[in-house]
C-alpha cells in the first residue's frame, strides 16, 4: 500500500510545485533532505554499531544470562507457555534486553528469531499464538532504559543536552508496556 501512496504523494507535489512556481525549492529541499539522511544514517551507525557490539559481548558472556534470569519472572508471566528452556525462551530474554537498552535495531533480528521460535510451536500456523501477541505487544511498547535511538538524533542536531529525554522515555515506555501486558492479558484471557 505505501508503495502506491509515497509515489502518488510524490506526483501531487511535483504537480503542485509546478504550477505554483515552487518546484526550484522542491528540488533544492530533496537534494538537502538526501545530504541530511546520509549525515543521519553515519550518525546512527556508529551508535547501533557501539550498541551492537555490546549486545554481543553480552550474548557471549555470561551477562545475557545473567539478566535473563533477572527477567524470568516477568517472562513466565508475560508468556506462560515458553518453557524456560525453549530457545524462545532465551531469544524473548535477549529481544526484552536490547529493547530495554534502547536497540531497536539490534532487537528487531532478535524478535524475529524468538517468533519463528514461537512459530514452530505454534499449532495454529495461520493464527497468531497468544504468545506471538504477547511478543508483538511487547516490542510495540518498547520498553527503554537508554533511548540510544532518541539521544543520537538528539545529539545529531546539536541539541544542549540530548539526553533530557530520559525521563520521558521512561514514563512513556513504563505506561505503554504496562497497559500493553494488562490489555493483552485481558484479551487473552476474556476474548476465547
Amino acid at each position: 500500500m505505501l508503495n502506491i501512496l509515497w509515489p502518488i504523494f510524490i506526483i501531487i507535489s511535483y504537480i503542485y510545485a509546478l504550477f505554483s512556481g515552487n518546484l526550484e525549492k522542491v528540488n533544492n529541499g530533496i537534494f538537502e533532505s538526501a545530504s541530511s539522511a546520509v549525515q543521519l544514517t553515519i550518525t546512527f551507525f556508529g551508535t547501533i554499531t557501539l550498541w551492537c557490539g555490546i549486545m554481543q559481548i553480552a550474548k557471549d558472556s555470561s551477562l545475557s544470562q545473567k539478566l535473563s534470569k533477572l527477567l524470568k519472572p516477568l517472562i513466565k508471566f508475560i508468556f506462560p507457555d515458553v518453557n524456560e528452556n525453549d530457545a524462545a525462551h532465551k531469544e524473548i530474554s535477549l529481544n526484552i534486553i536490547a529493547n530495554i537498552l534502547g536497540l531497536g535495531n539490534a532487537s528487531t533480528p532478535l524478535g524475529l528469531k524468538a517468533m519463528e521460535s514461537l512459530q514452530e510451536k505454534n499449532s495454529s500456523k495461520n493464527r497468531l499464538s497468544d504468545s506471538m501477541a504477547m511478543l508483538v505487544l511487547i516490542n510495540t511498547a518498547s520498553l527503554q532504559l537508554i533511548p540510544t535511538t532518541v539521544i543520537s538524533i538528539r545529539a545529531s542536531l546539536n541539541s544542549s543536552q540530548p539526553t533530557n529525554i530520559i525521563l520521558p522515555v521512561w514514563i512513556a515506555t513504563f505506561s505503554a508496556a504496562f497497559i500493553a501486558i494488562v490489555l493483552g492479558k485481558l484479551f487473552i484471557k476474556f476474548g476465547k
